[in-house]
């Protein structure tokens, strides 16, 4: 009997940035540079530009679309939130680029929470 390889594991971390800076919220530039900057840290290259979707209430919906896996982020000002979603394949660790955007973000606590998937 033959068995195929092991597949290897997706990693899907989530986080919630609370207390975060409006005024950073809202700033498309800075959302937009600081998922790319967490890519590189976690050594993901992007497959494209991010994307910015801009909200009628100021948040922002960013996403940036990694080889085979995505990063977003989902602002909120006037809730001082920030939402980010990580996929990443193996050898990538999302953590890396979870505290790059904690450095960057001056959210008052971060609440993070990682799960395999697949």
């Amino acid at each position: 009997m033959s068995s195929s390889p092991p597949v290897p594991e997706i990693t899907h971390l989530t986080a919630d940035f609370i207390g975060a800076s409006a005024q950073q919220l809202g700033d498309q530039s800075l959302i937009s540079g600081i998922l790319v900057s967490a890519a590189g840290a976690s050594g993901m290259k992007a497959s494209g530009p991010p994307t910015v979707i801009a909200h009628p209430d100021g948040g922002l919906s960013v996403i940036l679309p990694l080889d085979g896996c995505h990063m977003s982020v989902h602002t909120m000002p006037s809730r001082e939130l920030a939402i980010l979603d990580v996929i990443a394949l193996p050898p990538h660790d999302p953590r890396r680029a979870l505290d790059v955007i904690a450095r960057k973000l001056t959210a008052k606590s971060v609440r993070a929470e990682q799960k395999t998937r697949g």
